[in-house]
């Protein structure tokens, strides 16, 4: 119980650099005032609180020695007064908490990371984890799709990975737009052209939930083995600990917790637990 009572504690961290991402979303820098490492992994997620407002989980999008970042969007009260918040003003800091990414079991693959809207926010932490340990991975190929040019978030790394010779990047708006002389469709539209190994490919899908349902049958026709699509529920993350019960998907065989077993799950263990309300 101790253990468990200081791993949830909040830390405080200290806000050291903030940028406008969107007309609803803003990435914050952050340090522990410990000038200790957060010890993240990718997907895993954090508790953020606010004296006298509250807390709200929130993804981990990137993070190096001496600093993470997490990108928030105005959603409710706590986001909304981090909104407000300065440079040099403190937060605090629950976790990491949940389950990310199975890493030692993706090294040597071949990636296959398929973001949608802000799902590119939790999505970020993989790809800047995969391209620090290039060597790891086999092929990195991203696939983006968000509604409109100006939700084309991180402008300038979509251009970086998009001229970088050891990845792939291939994007697509929902609208098509006079500044926009690429892809206009649904991000299903640029998964067939994409050639794979199958056998040797993760997949990776975040995004809203909607999106699964239709890209799921896409990487199934690519013959990707159902324990190598993984897929983030990071959407449902409530109270961190799986308690409150807001984050439970039921199934006739468990009740899984995104907060506590997740968010990551495979789309194996969604078949073999019969988790229909997942997707």
């Amino acid at each position: 119980m101790i253990k468990e009572k200081n791993y949830m504690e909040p830390k405080p961290a200290k806000i050291i650099r903030i940028s406008q991402l969107g007309e609803y979303e803003k990435l914050f820098r952050l340090e522990l005032k410990s000038g200790k490492n957060i010890g993240h992994k990718p997907l895993q997620f954090i508790k953020v609180s606010i004296p006298l407002i509250g807390e709200a989980p929130i993804s981990v999008c990137n993070w190096q020695d001496g600093f993470f970042e997490i990108a928030v969007r105005k959603v409710g009260d706590v986001t909304n007064k981090i909104h407000t918040m300065k440079i040099n003003e403190t937060v605090g800091i629950g976790g990491p908490l949940g389950n990310g990414f199975p890493i030692d079991e993706m090294r040597g693959k071949d990636l296959l990371i398929i973001a949608g809207g802000i799902g590119l926010f939790p999505a970020r932490s993989l790809i800047h984890y995969a391209l620090m340990r290039r060597e790891n991975f086999g092929r990195i190929i991203i696939l983006f799709g968000t509604k409109s040019f100006d939700e084309r978030y991180f402008p300038e790394e979509l251009l970086n990975w998009q001229y970088r010779d050891d990845m792939e990047l291939h994007q697509t708006l929902d609208k098509s737009d006079m500044r926009w002389d690429g892809n206009v469709g649904l991000i299903t539209a640029i998964i067939p052209p994409v050639q794979i190994n199958a056998e040797n490919t993760c997949a990776v899908i975040v995004g809203p939930p909607i999106m699964y349902r239709f890209v799921l049958p896409e990487l199934r026709k690519k013959n990707i083995p159902d324990a190598q699509i993984l897929m983030s529920f990071e959407r449902r993350m409530e109270c961190g600990a799986g308690k409150c019960g807001r984050c439970q998907i039921n199934g006739p065989k468990i009740t899984w917790y995104t907060c506590k077993d997740g968010p990551v799950i495979s789309y194996a263990d969604v078949l073999r637990y019969e988790l229909k309300e997942a997707i």
